[in-house]
């Protein structure tokens, strides 16, 4: 009890001396708010652009569009050769009409659809491929490409790849910035700290005089870290949580004029508390760090 109430005395200290300097501590937590936006910003763009993928990554398939003016005769037998392949699961037929049906139902462009003089889409097959494997998937694709009967062949999964590269990418310079930024961070609390000890010197030696620990020394200032990096973390949420909004109001425009609802989502409560989490650690960390440098110096004369 003794020792808790000993923190809550400490704690309260620390937020005094952080009220009593506004414009110091104020200026602290914005740099490592927007040193910390920028990471977390990041993150939130590639989780919901990996969300958006997940969403139209169904199957892998493989789209084979046919040369105009086949018999259905013609239709059958190449049904029947695609479907008696052991390395194909389902075949499904797709008429030009019935393409076309499904176009102007899914982008709701119909009247721009409705004014063309012809219909320009194929008939197609869309094979459902047994295999799973890539390189087994590559082989299914390059052979049916020289099948003279199909004028395009297309893996519609190859385009998520791609996207899987990138966003693999993504994370890898995240990952690279977030760790930057962390050291910088940790650099500002390491200063910061620095120069109150120097500010404090003499109140110090005459804490070592009357018996005082290290430990209890050390207290205040690990607790000023503390809060200054989870109240940087604060202004890190704040800022990532307006750019969203104000973005997902402009991404609205343009998601409709291509009849989609996508939207940049927002910091989980696990994220959220996992931001606040790891920013409160390396204030903490860069005040350990500084204490551990400078405090050992201070001797009572």
């Amino acid at each position: 009890m003794k020792t808790l109430r000993e923190h809550l005395h400490v704690l309260h200290a620390t937020l005094q001396r952080l009220w009593l300097t506004p414009a110091a501590s104020l200026l602290n937590m914005t740099i490592i708010g927007i040193a910390l936006s920028l990471p977390v910003g990041a993150y939130v763009l590639l989780k919901s652009v990996q969300q958006l993928a997940s969403t139209v990554a169904d199957a892998p398939q493989i789209s084979a569009f046919l040369d105009a003016g086949k018999r259905d005769s013609e239709l059958s037998a190449l049904k029947g050769k695609l479907e008696s392949d052991a390395r194909i699961a389902k075949v499904e037929f797709v008429s030009r009409d019935a393409a076309l049906q499904q176009l102007q139902q899914s982008t709701g462009v119909s009247d721009m659809i409705g004014d063309l003089p012809h219909n320009p889409l194929p008939d197609t097959f869309i094979i459902y491929p047994k295999v799973t494997d890539t390189k087994a998937m590559e082989a299914l694709y390059q052979e049916l490409q020289s099948w003279k009967q199909f004028d395009h062949v297309q893996l519609d999964s190859a385009w998520i790849k791609k996207l899987d590269a990138l966003l693999d990418l993504g994370r890898l310079a995240t990952a690279i910035l977030a760790t930057t930024l962390s050291l910088a961070l940790i650099a500002i609390t390491f200063n910061t700290i620095r120069l109150q000890i120097l500010t404090r010197r003499d109140e110090i030696e005459v804490t070592k005089l009357i018996g005082a620990s290290d430990s209890f020394i050390r207290r205040p200032f690990l607790y000023f870290g503390l809060l200054q990096g989870l109240t940087g973390g604060v202004v890190a949420w704040l800022l990532v949580s307006a750019s969203l909004w104000l973005l997902n109001g402009s991404l609205a425009n343009l998601t409709q004029l291509y009849a989609s609802d996508f939207q940049l989502h927002p910091l989980t409560l696990p994220d959220s508390l996992a931001l606040f989490a790891f920013s409160g650690y390396l204030g903490w960390l860069g005040a350990w760090f500084s204490v551990s440098q400078h405090l050992w110096q201070i001797e009572p004369r």
